[in-house]
């Protein structure tokens, strides 16, 4: 069986996918997969089970990367294709059915809508797939004993999403008196502008370990999920905490949690007080982010 997934440009869209993802593996374990997505989710798929290929689809001018699909994806008969772009390249192709998201923005969460696609109720949660070198990674940067790691994500692709900098070296203090040993762990994506965004914290909080810029995305899973708690802006690397398994703190102002909100076991969210979707990220105070960031500390280390 030959299954074609057609998925998010954005990497927290892309990791939102997982869950459907996931569901078709499980429903169709013998089932041979092929992915297309955006080149910064493309190294989230790499150990699928029953992978064939990553299409990495590379945004032209006139919209010729769908035609660059097409052209890869049309000389094979598939059995089922998911289109979760609401493109029209999957009416062009021979695929036995056919599941198309309809595209554009609309009320409720992501996920749920992914999960419409295959009228899937509850939606299926975010997984990620790791192999044995992306463990190996995490237990090598990490320190083996019994501290708690927090990890801190302080970036996101706008500078609106962002929470002031300034506020992790007192968001740290509160909750390290309370955890006394914790060790911080400190996430950001790849490129100098990311790096730039991340080094106020790290110089701020000199005994926090450096896990951003240079791992794949199974690596910084992997990173994740040896660690006891994840807060961050709402931002793919949110989902990817949240897709681990990390007990995951999402910081929300301009972006809409009711759309986007972490999902997983262990999963919260804040929100800067004001109107949904237009409230300014420098409203949300360290001691409501505390207070929710200890509350999922403590029901998950009980």
């Amino acid at each position: 069986m030959r299954i074609l997934f057609i998925t998010a440009t954005r990497l927290g869209d892309a990791v939102i996918s997982t869950g459907l993802l996931d569901h078709l593996i499980r429903t169709y374990p013998h089932a041979r997969f092929t992915i297309a997505c955006g080149p910064v989710a493309a190294g989230l798929f790499q150990n699928v089970p029953g992978l064939d290929r990553v299409i990495t689809m590379d945004k032209r001018k006139y919209d010729l990367h769908w035609l660059d699909l097409w052209k890869t994806c049309v000389t094979q008969k598939w059995d089922l294709t998911v289109d979760l772009r609401g493109s029209a390249v999957t009416m062009l192709l021979r695929s036995r059915r056919r599941v198309i998201m309809r595209g554009g923005r609309r009320p409720g969460l992501r996920l749920a809508h992914v999960a419409q696609t295959l009228s899937l109720s509850p939606p299926p949660v975010p997984t990620v797939w790791l192999d044995p070198s992306d463990v190996a990674c995490a237990t090598t940067l990490l320190p083996t004993t019994g501290t708690p790691l927090i990890a801190l994500g302080p970036t996101a692709n706008w500078s609106g999403k962002i929470w002031p900098v300034e506020r992790y070296l007192p968001l740290w203090h509160r909750l390290q008196s309370t955890y006394p040993t914790a060790r911080p762990v400190i996430l950001y994506g790849p490129g100098q502008q990311e790096r730039d965004l991340a080094a106020p914290v790290l110089a701020a909080l000199p005994e926090a370990i450096d896990a951003g810029g240079r791992f794949s995305l199974t690596e910084v899973a992997a990173i994740l999920r040896k660690c006891q708690l994840y807060v961050g802006n709402d931002s793919g690397l949110m989902h990817l905490a949240a897709a681990a398994g990390t007990p995951t703190l999402g910081l929300f102002g301009p972006s809409r949690a009711s759309e986007y909100a972490p999902s997983g076991a262990h999963t919260a969210w804040v929100a800067a007080p004001g109107p949904e979707g237009d409230a300014a990220m420098a409203d949300l105070s360290v001691s409501t982010v505390a207070e929710v960031a200890l509350c999922l500390l403590a029901e998950t280390s009980s």
